[in-house]
């Protein structure tokens, strides 16, 4: 029994992927789902979307490595974090649906909390930002908006879950309700602090205490599935919310560590050990995945578009017929000819934490040209993510030395070398590039006796390829002056 099963439930796609010993993915499977967006500004899921969609890629994923799920020594979930969900106890069935991370619809709820004083506490409880992006926010609303859902929730008939509780309650035939710390953390309704649910901060929402699930450790062995789910009982081992799944996956386990996931947004994360150190320039602190013992920390930095600009540039303009053709298409220019493209699409995360910004495309001219807009997209992630940069070693007060690049779009070699170029440091890309599943892979191998310790996880994490700068700092620095200058007049569009 020495592979490890992940199920990574992302916000674009459901996908299961089969570990061996050694971190090597053997098999995986992958299934796209149905995004709705019903109002500007709003992004929902249906939750048995995500449930069967993941499901699937489980099975299918066993299938195509040849083996059982009986060969399993566990399985390791990881998943999009602040998804919110509400079902009923008694059937499981979804009361609405899931309001994703993205969503801003509780923009208004969160600056009234804030215009009345409560931003000090929520700060100094979850360290978190008073914003929309979180999960308390989105179960506030649903149970007001939902006929009868606060009645309902009081009574004790419904529950709530980000995403991993949902698809636990699910894979266990509603026998756990559980989360574990890094995705507690994310719904600012958890004390990082004193690890556990603040009632003070429930109430300042006006959540129900016993909606909320059991928070247990990231690694561990917690239940076990339903049989006839998968072909046999699977010990559920490892959970964590996507990005610490992926701080964990590449082997950022020293204070200093850093990575940035390119995803559907972008998310950067700096390990800071058992320091919870709060940021002076719009970050957030948040707990990282551990494998036991003492909780630790991390800063991050979250891009609300960051591959996502890439899908839209497909499906939304029709610039090119699939995701990969972007990169040809923008290295067909030497350069972005002037043209900056800010994709703040659902506002603007870390460091600007502004819901109410907006796309946009400015420097265009007659010259302007279809690969100059692909180029200035995928210029328009790196730059976000430079930002995060800045900030980050602001308040850890040192320079980083490297940064490590995983997620679906950091195949981009365009991408990392832009990042490189503006960064002014190496960016390294690992041989598993997939570093999400392979963190809840770990977490559950290390729970299961697959893995022996941490110190042999770093021994297995191996480089495929190094970024080097290629631009003088002169350079990078006139450049990120112009993004600037871009993102100024996006700001407070939608006010």
């Amino acid at each position: 029994m020495s592979y490890v099963l992940a199920l990574d439930q992302g916000t674009t796609s459901s996908r299961a992927i089969v570990f061996d010993r050694a971190g090597r993915p053997v098999a995986s499977a992958q299934q796209e789902f149905p995004q709705h967006f019903p109002q500007p500004g709003w992004v929902e899921h249906d939750p048995l979307d995500l449930w069967r969609s993941q499901l699937a890629t489980a099975r299918e994923a066993l299938k195509r490595a040849g083996i059982g799920a009986d060969q399993l020594a566990g399985l390791g979930i990881t998943n999009q974090r602040e998804t919110t969900v509400l079902w009923e106890r008694a059937s499981g069935r979804p009361v609405a649906n899931a309001i994703v991370w993205q969503d801003r619809r509780t923009a208004e709820l969160c600056k009234r909390l804030a215009d009345a004083g409560h931003e000090a506490l929520v700060r100094e409880r979850t360290g978190l930002v008073l914003d929309s992006y979180f999960s308390g926010p989105k179960l506030a609303w649903l149970l007001e908006q939902v006929p009868g859902a606060r009645k309902r929730a009081e009574a004790g008939e419904l529950m709530f879950g980000t995403v991993d509780t949902w698809l636990i309650w699910n894979l266990t035939g509603g026998r756990l309700h559980i989360t574990d710390p890094s995705n507690a953390a994310r719904t600012l309704l958890y004390d990082i602090h004193r690890q556990r649910w603040d009632d003070e901060l429930l109430a300042l929402f006006g959540i129900p205490s016993r909606l909320l699930p059991a928070v247990v450790p990231s690694s561990g062995r917690h239940g076990e599935t339903e049989a006839e789910l998968l072909g046999a009982e699977v010990t559920i081992a490892g959970i964590a919310g996507d990005q610490q799944s992926a701080l964990f996956g590449q082997a950022c386990h020293q204070p200093g560590m850093a990575k940035n996931t390119y995803g559907t947004g972008c998310f950067m994360l700096l390990q800071t050990g058992e320091r919870a150190m709060r940021s002076e320039h719009g970050l957030l602190t948040t707990v990282a995945a551990s494998a036991g013992g003492k909780p630790r920390y991390a800063l991050e930095g979250s891009v609300f578009v960051g591959g996502a600009v890439v899908q839209w540039l497909r499906d939304g303009l029709g610039l090119v017929p699939n995701s990969s053709a972007v990169e040809p298409l923008a290295a067909s220019v030497p350069d972005n000819g002037g043209v900056y493209f800010v994709p703040a699409f659902t506002g603007l995360g870390a460091p600007h934490w502004d819901p109410h910004a907006c796309g946009g495309l400015l420097g265009l001219s007659r010259g302007t040209t279809q690969a100059h807009i692909a180029r200035a997209a995928l210029e328009g992630i790196a730059f976000q993510s430079a930002d995060l940069l800045e900030a980050m070693q602001a308040d850890s007060g040192r320079p980083l030395t490297e940064l490590r690049a995983d997620g679906g779009a950091a195949a981009n070699n365009l991408l990392l070398q832009v990042q490189a170029d503006l960064l002014g440091v190496p960016v390294v890309r690992p041989q598993v590039l997939e570093t999400t599943a392979l963190g809840a892979a770990l977490l559950a191998g290390l729970a299961t006796g697959v893995y022996a310790s941490v110190a042999e996880l770093e021994a297995q994490w191996q480089i495929d390829r190094v970024f080097e700068p290629a631009i003088s700092r002169d350079e990078a620095a006139a450049r990120r002056r112009k993004w600037r200058s871009a993102v100024v007049r996006v700001q407070h569009w939608q006010v």
